[in-house]
């Protein structure tokens, strides 16, 4: 099933979470954060404009980017643990 956002919001699949830390300790799942990194898989048609245009998004599917912590609200599709933001809750692409 594919997610079609709407306006200026984006679909992200969070990156995985990191097992170790830099020592060599292994975290168990209740100690890992959240990463605010992922990857754009949809985009939506771009802000409305005052005069009836649509702004192009900044971002396009592909891109790998960071978010803010607590940015978007996390839904389940198909079993997949998605994020859906806009477009101002993204801090930069990773190139």
């Amino acid at each position: 099933m594919k997610i079609v956002p709407l306006g200026d919001k984006l679909v992200v699949r969070r990156l995985s979470a990191a097992e170790k830390t830099a020592g060599g300790i292994v975290l168990p799942d209740a100690a890992r954060d959240k990463p605010r990194e992922g990857r754009v898989l949809s985009v939506g048609d771009g802000r409305l404009l005052p005069d009836g245009t649509r702004s192009p998004h900044e971002v396009h599917e592909g891109d790998r980017v960071v978010f803010s912590n607590y940015a978007g609200t996390e839904v389940t599709i198909d079993d997949e643990k998605l994020l859906i933001l806009g477009a101002d809750d993204v801090l930069a692409v990773v190139r």
